[in-house]
């Protein structure tokens, strides 16, 4: 792997300075043992967002097993299996809950009656439009946290595409339905590039991704844009054989798909917004009032290219964009 430069452990935030002495003052031993309460709408554990969370807890001082109890609960992609489980947490009287995902999530750990304070890392809502917190600056109530907007960069991410392929004049989209703010912003950024979209709208989950890929090679795409969402995670490997089958090269919103098979990814990193999302629940766990947090937001992003995954489709990369690029895999 080529690194151009080292992204940083954990990216600056928008109002991280309120809490820059935390991390310090988490590092000292824990004197009691804490149990936190983790809802996920897909599998906890093997992502390495995840353990760059429960790595992050330790360095601070709570450790599985010894001064942090986990218990993990994930709905298998079911949102509808969402609130039962924040009720099953609830019951387990936890010292504070961690939410990741969509808003769903968020929700269905709001909904529990109990105060319990709330860290979440979200993408793609806006939770003082949804209610959730006063301001950003601000929260108010029970719940802080990271909120990680991506609905405007899959325009980055077509422009990437265009550079990249400069001949490609149609690009498949693949979306569900989480992803409908993204798929707005993509459809007027293809209009000013003069690029035609073929929209493969495989709603929710079971996703049949077979008839999705043989629609986009039907319709003669050069490139796929897949938008980002959670459900796709468990059907990467699957996502990646159909690509390089169809000999369509893929882009993402996040590194790790580039570094399994993808083409190429533009996005901020998922494991340290991740370790921030350790050091608030640290912070929360040790005393610190959640609704005096500031929320916060990533502003650093990433270019990843698959180098390996280029040459087997045959394209040949402009070399500015290699220079540019954060990180080239393969090379």
């Amino acid at each position: 792997m080529i690194s151009r430069r080292t992204l940083l452990g954990v990216a600056p935030f928008v109002g991280a300075g309120a809490l820059a002495g935390a991390g310090t003052a988490s590092a000292q031993s824990a004197r009691r043992t804490y149990r936190l309460g983790w809802l996920s709408v897909g599998e906890i554990g093997k992502e390495p967002q995840h353990v760059a969370f429960v790595q992050r807890l330790g360095e601070l001082g709570l450790v599985e097993g010894h001064s942090l109890v986990i218990e993990r609960r994930h709905a298998d992609n079911r949102l509808e299996m969402l609130p039962p489980m924040a009720a099953e947490l609830a019951r387990l009287k936890c010292d504070a809950f961690f939410g990741s995902g969509p808003e769903a999530n968020l929700a269905a750990l709001a909904s529990t009656t109990r105060a319990t304070p709330i860290v979440f890392v979200a993408v793609d809502f806006d939770p003082v439009a949804t209610g959730d917190v006063a301001s950003l600056a601000r929260p108010g109530g029970r719940v802080t946290g990271i909120t990680a907007l991506q609905s405007a960069l899959p325009s980055k991410r077509l422009e990437l595409l265009r550079e990249a392929l400069p001949q490609a004049d149609k690009v498949a989209v693949l979306a569900n339905e989480q992803t409908g703010a993204q798929l707005a912003l993509t459809r007027g950024t293809a209009r000013r590039l003069g690029l035609s979209l073929q929209v493969i709208d495989l709603k929710r989950p079971p996703f049949d991704l077979e008839a999705g890929f043989a629609e986009a090679v039907r319709a003669n795409a050069q490139a796929m844009l897949v938008l980002g969402s959670a459900l796709w995670v468990p059907l990467r490997g699957d996502i990646h054989e159909l690509a390089r089958r169809a000999r369509i090269p893929t882009v993402f919103h996040h590194d790790v798909w580039v570094a399994t098979g993808g083409f190429m990814s533009y996005g901020f990193s998922f494991p340290a917004i991740w370790r921030r999302g350790a050091e608030m629940v640290a912070a929360v766990l040790r005393g610190a009032r959640v609704g005096e947090m500031p929320m916060e937001q990533p502003t650093r992003y990433e270019l990843v290219i698959n180098l390996g995954t280029a040459r087997a489709l045959g394209l040949q990369l402009p070399q500015s964009m290699l220079i540019r690029a954060d990180r080239v895999i393969g090379g």
